[in-house]
Formats: C-alpha cells, structure tokens, sequence
C-alpha cells in the first residue's frame, strides 16, 4: 500500500508539470493522431494490394499494430521517462542527482522505474485499444475467453520483457554515465509493429532470442486471433520473469558501482 500511494502522489506531480503548460496536450495529442494514422494508413494500403503478408491476413496485422501502439503507450506513460530520466549528459548519474535517489527509504529500483509519468500517453493507449477493436471487428474475427486470458497474459508478459530490457540498458549507465543506451533499443523497437515473418532470418533471430522485442508484440496479436500455441504463451512467461531476475541484477550490481558526485 505505502508502495502505491507513492506512485499515486508521483503521478499527481507528474499530471501537474505536464498540464501547466495547455500547448502540450494539443501537441501530444497531434503527435498521437499523425502516429497512428501513419501506422495504420500503412497497413490498409499494403492490404490493398494483396490478401495476406507472410501468413498474417489484414485482422490479424491490425491486431499486432493495436499492440504495439498499446505496448509503445505502456513504455511511454511511466517505464521510459522514469529509466531514461538516468541516462546522457543531463541524467541523474552523470549529474550526481541519483544521489538523493539513493538517500530515500525506498528501493532505488522502485523510484528510478515509477518517478516520472508521461500521461498524455494515454492518448496513445486508446488508439492502440481502438485498433485492436477494429481488428476484432472484422469478419469472420470471434473473440473468446480463453483468447482474451490469453492475451492479458501475453501483454503483461510483454510488457515485463520491455521493462526488463529497458531497465538493463538502465544499469550500463552506471558504466559509461553519460551515454543514453536506450537508443540501440529504440531503432529495434520500431521493427515491432510488423510481422516477423517479413524480416530475414538473422533479423528474426536477433528479434526473438537476442533482443526479443518481436515478442513483445507478436504473441499478444496471435493470443487475439487464437493461433497462439500453449507452450509459446508459457515460454513467453518464464522469459518475462528469467529476463526481470536478470535484470533487476544487473541493476543492483551497477548501483555497487556507482560512485557519488559528492565522494
């Protein structure tokens, strides 16, 4: 509980930065806007060409773009802003401000992961929803329980390997204090949105087992339009948790080094 009223009050001091200044709901909601229609404009064009796209018909890559505009939400309401707010030249590290990170009663992992919340990214959330229902509209698409289950628990999944990685990237900032790593990252990121059968095979082996950012995405698409396999959805979850053990780890041994600006 003491946990969550923290973030309660982190996300109230977020809200009120964000919406001092009314030029940047409308920017944020134009950037929304012109993202999704980029994405989805995309979609429908290349659909107008053909039938299928490596075996990923129109519903269900509508359904992977819905969640990766739902993923990409999730990451920039709270997950990137807190973590990236450590890296490069003007971070926390490299300026000595992880010093009162590290003076407060709380785990440093939990403050560096939930301080600073984005919350005109829920515009992004609801776009993603709303392409995911589009998907799930179409013909011949059913939506069942054991398929909504399913995808709960691929997204959650999901979105606890985004974490794992980004938080990971995170602790190389205690290494080299003022190089933002999370840009390898991003360029690999945006490679989500599509099927992963498009790519070649050394792509989608990277993609997968090495930086399995089409993971993130792909099974919660195929958890929507059931064609998900049983052992996949586990074997996403046991990667989710072996990915945050190792993770959190990682962290805690970049703290060990971490020299104060003040020492």
């Amino acid at each position: 509980m003491h946990s969550l009223r923290l973030i309660r009050r982190f996300i109230l001091a977020s809200a009120q930065q964000e919406l001092a200044y009314r030029a940047n709901f409308f920017l944020s909601l134009l950037h929304s806007l012109l993202n999704f229609g980029a994405g989805f404009l995309g979609v429908m064009v290349v659909f107008g060409q053909v039938e299928e796209l490596r075996g990923w018909d129109f519903s269900a890559t509508l359904a992977l773009l819905g969640v990766y505009l739902v993923v990409s939400a999730i990451r920039n309401l709270f997950i990137g802003p807190s973590l990236e707010s450590m890296a490069g030249m003007e971070g926390e590290v490299w300026t000595g401000r992880f010093d009162f990170t590290l003076l407060r009663p709380v785990s440093p992992q939990f403050l560096a992961s939930f301080r600073h919340w984005r919350l005109f990214s829920l515009f992004d959330l609801a776009l993603g929803l709303l392409v995911i229902g589009i998907a799930l509209a179409q013909p011949g698409q059913t939506l069942s329980i054991p398929q909504l289950l399913a995808f709960f628990l691929a997204i959650s999944a999901g979105a606890l390997i985004l974490y794992a990685i980004l938080l990971a990237f995170t602790a190389l900032v205690f290494i080299s204090p003022g190089f933002l790593f999370t840009w390898v990252f991003d360029g690999l990121f945006q490679m989500a949105r599509y099927p992963l059968g498009l790519y070649p095979g050394w792509v989608r082996l990277v993609l997968t087992w090495i930086i399995p950012v089409g993971l993130i995405t792909t099974v919660p698409a195929q958890a929507l339009t059931g064609v998900v396999a049983i052992p996949t959805l586990a074997g996403m979850v046991a990667l989710a948790v072996a990915l945050l053990v190792a993770a959190s780890s990682l962290f805690r041994w970049g703290l060990v080094r971490y020299h104060s600006a003040s020492s």
